[in-house]
């Protein structure tokens, strides 16, 4: 099958017969096959994907097919599909069933989209490398010895290598975005409350959003257009009017856009992000737009407060998988207290029992006050801070990561190296504000680079609008 960069040369075959959903269909099913190594997807829906693109290619002869006729999908393994398993990448669900779909992911599939599996991730969303998994870890395409990023590795895997045409992610402190860069793809966190968040396992609520990756950032503007808008099921998503985000056109206009001082000249950044950056800048200032260095006073309080409050969250919403009601029951159990702990004890990994205890602790009555109720004052502060930026330019430009991806196993030991992975997104988290990781281009070693662009809230038409500037685009597929 040809290579497709974006979905609207792919619909257009379709409509003119020359490829078949089927055919597609197909395709991803041998990839997935032949890819296996990469450990993408945690389960596979042939028969079904299969069944549902016959009758998809039936509307398309019909004339009745929707706006993602054609388009197949993968969903990360925290969103809910009726019918079909959901763990979160963890033993403590294992066995569970949805009851229900979630609403971004019904909203696809009313529009014809085919959703072909569940893809591996970091257990509940916590981790930056997709190795914190019950269904271990996801290998990077670009080199198989090195990690995806996280949480969403096993969707931005499956986009990079040709497993699936795109994919839905979550994005709680750059999941969508981080694993965008290290796999050379793009990568959008909408404002919180632009999609619902209904039928998502809950990381933390406050943060959490729903995000495509997806190859071209046209293509990411219509998941999001569709996804996108209210829902009775969940009272934070937005009431706002769905802009038509595919039908924003680009303009001329200069813009005034503002990088972080210490991306180019502060340690930890590597030399080839810095140099992508720099060079970025420099191609920005050509076409006429004022590019000029800014500083987040409150830069150092980032992680902290992201960490502080996440995990408070996680203590809270993961108290609801006890071993009881469903999911995992340690078979070790001789009373109802040994039925919780070895079921959470053993159902558990690692990483998520490290964030419990943390947030546990941060929520008790001695500490409450000392970090809950600051890290929450300190939020408010980001949010002031950032939007006054953002007053003054119409958007910021960092690079997503510090690096590029790292090897397997590298930062397992230390939990405190893959948190700063974090450093550049979870500002989107924690001020709510939308933003997206484009491909521009590798360094020496051939391993992707991403830049991301952070606006204001509710500006995603506009986003995507410069996102489409600075988009570096291959022009074959590389895997």
């Amino acid at each position: 099958m040809k290579p497709y960069r974006s979905f609207a040369p792919l619909q257009d075959d379709l409509r003119n017969g020359r490829i078949t959903c089927r055919h597609l269909v197909e395709h991803y099913l041998h990839r997935i096959k032949s890819q296996a190594h990469l450990n993408a997807f945690v389960a596979v829906y042939a028969e079904e994907a299969r069944i549902r693109a016959a009758d998809i290619d039936q509307k398309i002869t019909n004339g009745t097919a929707g706006r993602l006729a054609g388009m197949v999908l993968g969903i990360k393994d925290l969103l809910c599909y009726a019918d079909h398993g959901v763990q979160g990448g963890s033993r403590i669900l294992d066995g569970f069933t949805s009851q229900f779909t979630a609403t971004a992911v019904q909203r696809l599939l009313d529009e014809d989209a085919i959703v072909i599996g569940r893809q591996n991730c970091d257990e509940f969303g916590m981790g930056s490398s997709n190795e914190n998994s019950a269904f271990g870890p996801v290998r990077n395409a670009a080199d198989p010895q090195r990690v995806p990023g996280g949480s969403s590795g096993g969707s931005a895997v499956a986009v990079q290598a040709d497993l699936c045409f795109a994919s839905l992610g979550t994005d709680t402190g750059g999941s969508v975005r981080q694993p965008a860069a290290f796999c050379g793809v793009v990568g959008l966190k909408p404002t919180y409350g632009r999609v619902s968040r209904w039928g998502l396992l809950a990381y933390a609520s406050s943060f959490d959003t729903i995000g495509p990756i997806t190859r071209s950032v046209d293509d990411a503007a219509l998941l999001l257009e569709i996804m996108a808008g209210p829902d009775e099921w969940d009272a934070t998503a937005s009431p706002r009017p769905v802009p038509a985000y595919t039908q924003v056109e680009d303009k001329n206009k200069p813009l005034k856009i503002g990088y972080l001082r210490e991306a180019l000249d502060g340690d930890g950044v590597d030399e080839a992000i810095q140099e992508r950056l720099r060079d970025a800048i420099e191609t920005l200032r050509e076409d006429g737009h004022v590019v000029e260095p800014v500083e987040l006073k409150l830069a150092k309080y980032l992680l902290p407060t992201y960490y502080i409050l996440t995990t408070a969250e996680v203590s809270s919403n993961l108290s609801r998988y006890d071993g009881v009601r469903y999911g995992y029951r340690s078979p070790a159990a001789t009373d109802l207290e040994s039925l919780y702990k070895k079921s959470r004890g053993e159902g558990f990994g690692a990483e998520a029992k490290r964030r419990i205890m943390l947030g546990t602790f941060v929520l008790s009555a001695n500490y409450y006050d000392a970090y809950y109720t600051k890290a929450q004052r300190v939020r408010r502060l980001v949010l002031e801070e950032t939007e006054r930026l953002l007053s003054e330019y119409d958007f910021l430009l960092h690079p997503t990561t510090p690096t590029t991806a790292f090897r397997l196993g590298e930062e397992l030991t230390d939990p405190l190296q893959q948190f700063l992975n974090d450093v550049f997104t979870v500002q989107a988290n924690v001020t709510g504000l939308p933003a997206i990781s484009v491909p521009a281009g590798t360094d020496a070693q051939g391993l992707p680079i991403g830049l991301q662009i952070l606006g204001p809230a509710f500006g995603e038409g506009e986003l995507l609008r410069f996102a489409r500037t600075l988009h570096h685009q291959p022009t074959t597929t590389p895997f």
